[in-house]
C-alpha cells in the first residue's frame, strides 16, 4: 500500500542523513518514478524533503526539522508498543517498554490504551537464551566473528562464522551467517549453540536474505501415509494442518504428508504409541518394528538389572 511505503520511506530518513531514489526502489521494489511521486507526496503533507543531484546527490529531511507526532495514529503506535514488549521477553529487561515510553511523552493515553496483543519471543530456556542473544547482536553490530560449537543430526562441531542477522522463526532463534567451515550462509539454532566466543573483526560481503520456508530447509524426501486414531486430530491439525487428512468410514484419519529424513518418519509415527499405523512408505515399517523391538530390550534388561540387586 502507498501509505504504508511513505511511512517505510519516511521511517529510513529518519534514520539516515540521506538515501538515493535508486535505493527506495530496490528496497520497496517499486520504479524510481513511484518512489518520486511518494517524496512529492510527503512534501505536500508538509514534510520538507530536499533532493540534490550529482555523485554526492540524494534525498534527506532538511535539517533541523522535527517530525509531528501526530503523523502515527493511535493504533499505529500502539502497533510499534507490541513489537517492542516482544523484544522485552527475550531481552531480560523492560528498555524497550521504557523506550515507548519515550516515544509517547504527552500522548499518555497510548501507554493505557488497546494492549490486548502479547508476544512472547523467549523460550523454555530463557536465561541461557538472553545472554546468547546479547552476545551475537553485539557482535553483528560490532562485525565481529562469532565462534561456538554446535550440535546437529549430522554430529558436534567447531564452526567460525561472520553473524549477519538474528531471525525468530518457528517458534525459535537461530542465526543467519556467512560459515568458514562451509564456504556458505547457513542457518544457525541458539539452542544448539554453546561456548560462545566473539572473535576478530571481519569486512563483510554481500548478505542474501534467508530462504526460510520448510520445503527449502527441508525438503520432503519421503510421502508419509498413515492410519491415525480419531483421538489425535488435534495433533493433525495443528502440526499438518486441516487439509493434510481425510476422515474414514471408521473414524480413523488418513494421513498424507512430506517428511525430511526417514528418523523423522519413525519418531513421528512411534509418538502416537499405539495410536498411529505407518502405510506407506512400506519399507519403513521395519524400521518402525525394530525401533520399538530396541525400546523393549532396554527396559528389559533394566527391569532384569533391578531383578539382581
Amino acid at each position: 500500500m502507498k501509505i504504508d511505503r511513505m511511512i517505510g520511506i519516511l521511517s529510513i530518513l529518519l534514520q539516515q542523513e540521506k538515501i538515493t531514489a535508486t535505493y527506495l526502489a530496490e528496497k520497496f521494489e517499486v520504479s524510481r518514478r513511484t518512489i518520486y511521486r511518494d517524496i512529492d507526496a510527503l512534501c505536500m503533507a508538509g514534510i520538507p524533503l530536499v533532493t540534490e543531484q550529482g555523485m554526492q546527490g540524494g534525498i534527506s529531511i532538511m535539517e533541523g526539522y522535527k517530525i509531528d507526532r501526530a503523523l502515527l495514529s493511535d493504533s499505529d503506535m500502539q502497533a510499534i508498543l507490541a513489537g517492542l514488549r516482544s523484544l522485552d521477553s527475550v531481552s531480560g529487561t523492560n528498555r524497550y517498554q521504557q523506550l515507548m515510553e519515550k516515544l509517547s511523552v504527552g500522548a499518555s493515553s497510548l501507554m493505557r490504551g488497546d494492549q490486548h496483543i502479547l508476544i512472547d519471543l523467549s523460550s523454555w530456556r530463557k536465561d541461557s537464551l538472553t545472554l546468547k542473544i546479547e552476545q551475537i547482536h553485539d557482535a553483528i553490530c560490532g562485525k565481529r566473528m562469532v565462534s561456538f560449537g554446535y550440535y546437529a543430526p549430522s554430529g558436534e562441531t567447531s564452526r567460525q562464522v561472520e553473524p549477519y542477522d538474528l531471525i525468530f522463526q518457528w517458534a525459535s532463534w537461530y542465526l543467519w551467517g556467512w560459515c568458514a567451515a562451509r564456504k556458505d550462509f547457513r542457518l544457525f539454532k541458539l539452542n544448539r549453540m554453546e561456548q560462545i566466543q566473539t572473535g576478530e573483526p571481519f569486512g563483510g560481503r554481500p548478505v542474501p536474505l534467508p530462504e526460510l520456508s520448510g520445503e527449502r530447509l527441508y525438503p520432503h524426501t519421503y510421502l508419509v501415509k498413515a492410519q491415525i486414531q480419531p483421538e489425535y486430530k488435534w495433533r493433525l491439525v495443528e502440526e499438518c494442518g486441516v487439509g493434510s487428512f481425510t476422515e474414514q468410514p471408521d473414524g480413523t484419519l488418513l494421513l498424507t504428508s512430506g517428511f525430511a529424513d526417514k528418523n523423522s518418519v519413525i519418531s513421528w509415527i512411534v509418538s502416537f504409541g499405539g495410536g498411529a499405523k505407518l502405510l506407506e512408505p512400506a519399507e519403513l515399517q521395519k524400521d518402525i518394528v525394530e525401533f520399538a523391538e530396541g525400546i523393549c530390550r532396554n527396559y528389559q534388561a533394566a527391569q532384569g538389572e533391578s531383578g539382581n540387586i
